[in-house]
């Protein structure tokens, strides 16, 4: 991977006033990095809510864009965005206020996970991440069903937050260990944050360790959660809990 180290830069030859090198060095840092911003991919991602160094997004769909540009191993700049607090060239760039929002190379801002993902395939085919379009919708549900289920427990919640997770073990039983078979592609990295979240909210809002009952969907739950990708981009544990609190979905915000 690319790596310049912009503290290594030289003065330039030639140039009689020390004042005058300072100057030109500055001017020279300031438009290389520059022109490295514009090189590099931006993504703009829902800001946690903790303020500790090592917390990351607590959105799930924006993870899940992380997660495709780390086993992509692209280069990437991440832009935390407050929705409370927007910047004006955030708002400028993106009226519609939608995370996650991604450029490439300096270009047009463009929002919603399901069009990202496609489009960093599109320009970046290296480490081929495309799920068969038959899989592609395997376990989409489990969020709402979640939502249902803190919302208000019954039996028909819970069964229905099962009822998903069977379909997600059968297919594992039968397709594993990932949901294509031997490799990670895109369906893994959206489920990825998704059961993440449903395993801290299950086990802090209800005391509820249900993989227990899911040998397949345990092991590869493992299995995604030991990527270096996952350990890389995966929120603490008190935001996640803190997105479910309220016992609502960003749908407005997060795509």
């Amino acid at each position: 991977m690319f790596h310049l180290n912009l503290l290594s830069l030289k003065p330039y030859p030639g140039l009689k006033s020390s004042t005058h090198v300072l100057e030109e060095e500055a001017v020279h840092r300031h438009l290389l990095r520059t022109r490295i911003k514009e090189m590099a991919i931006q993504i703009c991602v829902k800001a946690p809510h903790s303020s500790a160094k090592d917390a990351n997004t607590n959105c799930p769909f924006c993870q899940r864009v992380l997660l495709t540009l780390e086993e992509k191993k692209l280069r990437y700049v991440t832009h935390p965005i407050d929705l409370d607090n927007k910047p004006e060239w955030f708002a400028e760039a993106n009226p519609n206020g939608l995370l996650p929002l991604i450029s490439f190379d300096g270009g047009q801002w463009v929002s919603n996970s399901d069009v990202i993902v496609e489009m960093i395939e599109m320009k970046h085919p290296g480490t081929p991440l495309v799920t068969p379009p038959y899989y592609a919708y395997l376990g989409l549900r489990i969020p709402l069903k979640l939502l249902a289920f803190l919302k208000k427990e019954n039996d028909r919640t819970r069964h229905a937050l099962l009822a998903e997770l069977m379909r997600l073990e059968e297919h594992l039983l039968e397709n594993g260990p990932y949901v294509n078979g031997g490799d990670v592609t895109t369906v893994d990295l959206s489920l990825a944050p998704k059961l993440y979240h449903l395993v801290k909210a299950c086990e802090h809002f209800k005391n509820w360790t249900i993989f227990k009952e899911f040998t397949e969907v345990f092991n590869y739950i493992e299995l995604l959660f030991e990527r270096p990708s996952f350990k890389k981009t995966k929120p603490l544990p008190e935001d996640v809990n803190d997105r479910w609190e309220d016992r609502k979905l960003e749908v407005n915000a997060c795509q």
